[in-house]
């Protein structure tokens, strides 16, 4: 079963918390509507990222390997000819001894997290996701990230912000935590001090004050958050409800809201989504 649609309709963060609630097994097709020749690559194991690229002939890895001379052509040929039938590409060299831990890491931030980064500034785009694509073992480090360890770490990576400038969460809302136990997922300094301002509902002017911060970087930092599911955006209003039981009563109506619009909008693409997520992979 394939799925698939505009990202004018579902964003690329959506689309890989989707395939990580599902713990989707396949390669996500993203075409830019500027150029309809060029395809990017993303391949998906039980909702983990293995691999990325721009090309289907399994070169890719190999030729980004070679660019850098550590290894030529011909060696490269014969040794995956050998064992990576069975095992990624780069564990594969790293058995022979050419590749270390390092060089394999290196690979997989330049063939994965910028190519991702890169995505997430297109205005415009489709997309098809596709499960009985099988992963190449030629296009695969070895090394694989949650979806929201590489969505962290590409919006980290963000250079042009007016793609992104839209999404930011509003400088007159509040933030609020959605998980108050401890994030497995590695947040830097910034990210964690916000984190853990949010325990309650609180006006993002007022992070900014208190962490001495302009409100542009606060908004930055509370949108990664808030695309990894750590932080929920709130209309500020909620700041000057003590009640606990009535703010979760607000919080729960205006999620509520939010989603039957939505459903009411696009409610022929969410049944198939919803059919979609269903499916055993």
């Amino acid at each position: 079963m394939a799925i698939a649609g505009y990202l004018s309709e579902l964003s690329l963060p959506e689309i890989f918390q989707m395939l990580d609630l599902g713990h989707k097994t396949g390669r996500l097709t993203i075409q830019t509507e500027s150029n309809q020749e060029e395809k990017f690559y993303i391949w998906f194991q039980t909702g983990n990222i293995v691999a990325a690229g721009n090309r289907t002939d399994g070169q890719g890895l190999l030729s980004m390997i070679q660019q850098r001379g550590w290894i030529t052509a011909r060696a490269a040929t014969r040794i995956t000819e050998v064992c990576a039938m069975n095992q990624p590409a780069g564990l594969c060299l790293k058995s022979q001894g050419l590749l270390g831990v390092e060089e394999l890491k290196q690979l997989f931030g330049n063939q994965v997290l910028k190519l991702v980064a890169t995505l997430f500034e297109l205005p415009e785009g489709m997309f098809q996701f596709e499960q009985k694509i099988p992963v190449p073992n030629l296009e695969m480090t070895g090394i694989s990230a949650s979806t929201k360890e590489v969505m962290l770490a590409a919006l980290r990576m963000l250079k042009n912000g007016k793609m992104i400038k839209h999404k930011l969460p509003k400088l007159s809302s509040g933030l609020v935590n959605k998980n108050f136990s401890q994030t497995e997922l590695r947040l830097n300094q910034l990210e964690y001090q916000v984190w853990e301002l949010t325990q309650e509902p609180i006006a993002i002017r007022e992070i900014a004050q208190r962490l001495n911060l302009n409100e542009q970087q606060v908004q930055q930092v509370a949108l990664r958050l808030m695309v990894i599911g750590l932080l929920t955006e709130v209309p500020s209003f909620l700041e000057v409800v003590s009640s606990e039981s009535l703010r979760s009563t607000t919080l729960i109506g205006t999620e509520l809201a939010s989603v039957a619009s939505e459903v009411t909008q696009n409610q022929s693409f969410f049944k198939e989504l919803v059919g979609f997520l269903t499916t055993n992979i």
